[in-house]
């Protein structure tokens, strides 16, 4: 069992708005503050010199076993082209400037995973076709809801396979900046939804909400197999990223001792930026629910 006693509560990066008061969603305080939550917080890491450490053949042999590798850079290729059509539609430029930023650290995310792969000889299945979205903003909803769901369970699956010592030391150092990019892109996904909203008519604001709740909707009903799945498989593209990272690394550990160190994690990572600003929610709501009925 994991010993979630032995929890570390420190926060992994410190930032703060430096301007005093509220950030009251939808005010240019707010909007200033979730956008150089990003700029000021860039890690300027390039994919092409990650020193890849040399792995022993079982480490190996681990690395290779995970059946995801297509599917998550699948993820962050169609997550980095839909941040930037979006991008490219906004009137807002500091908006736009840090969301185009978003999609850049996206398109380096699938950069990584792809130098990792290459050095280390594991083979990847053709990459799918990105097509735009008819909505760019409905797109933009949908990635972004979906990277809430990904990272509150990417955040324990790290942690696990690094404290169980699946992942050696110097792999789960070299990921590290990968991870918190996470953190940062779905803070400020939440605020943005916030500001958005908040600046909406009554009507505007009414047609917004739904499109949230069908994005919404849309990822929780992929990632339990209910629904999309001839669609999925036209496009060629498997879509159970968490079931498989959970069900080869988590081997082992019960559902309720992986979801607390889930939450754990999520607020651990989420501790060190600026108190005023929005969280997601939705996953850890959820969890905790669950959790009730797990003990």
């Amino acid at each position: 069992m994991l010993d979630i006693a032995q929890y570390d509560p420190t926060p992994y990066y410190n930032w703060s708005y430096p301007d005093r008061g509220r950030l009251t969603p939808g005010s240019e305080a707010h909007r200033n503050a979730f956008c150089r939550l990003l700029t000021e917080t860039y890690n300027p890491y390039k994919p092409a010199v990650i020193p890849w450490p040399t792995l022993s053949d079982d480490e190996l042999r681990r690395l290779s076993a995970l059946p995801f590798w297509d599917t998550a850079v699948a993820i962050e290729g169609r997550a980095s082209l839909r941040m930037q059509w979006q991008a490219d539609r906004l009137d807002d430029p500091q908006i736009a400037e840090a969301l185009s930023l978003n999609a850049a650290e996206e398109q380096r995310h699938k950069e990584v995973l792809h130098n990792m792969l290459t050095f280390y000889r594991i083979e990847l299945g053709p990459e799918p076709v990105y097509l735009p979205p008819h909505n760019p903003e409905f797109g933009f909803l949908r990635t972004g809801f979906g990277e809430c769901i990904n990272s509150f369970f990417a955040f324990g699956l790290f942690d696990l396979a690094r404290s169980s010592g699946f992942f050696p030391p110097a792999l789960v150092e070299t990921f590290e900046p990968v991870i918190q990019e996470e953190a940062r892109h779905i803070m400020f996904f939440v605020n943005y939804v916030a500001y958005r909203r908040a600046r909406l008519g009554l009507f505007g604001r009414i047609w917004f909400d739904a499109k949230c709740l069908a994005a919404i909707g849309e990822q929780f009903a992929s990632r339990v197999g209910m629904a999309l799945e001839a669609r999925r498989r036209r496009k060629g593209v498997r879509s159970n990223f968490l079931t498989d990272g959970v069900a080869t690394v988590a081997r082992g550990f019960d559902k309720s001792t992986f979801f607390e160190l889930c939450l754990k994690e999520n607020d651990r990572r989420m501790r060190g930026y600026d108190r005023r600003l929005l969280r997601p929610t939705m996953t850890p709501r959820l969890v905790r629910f669950a959790l009730k009925f797990m003990r």
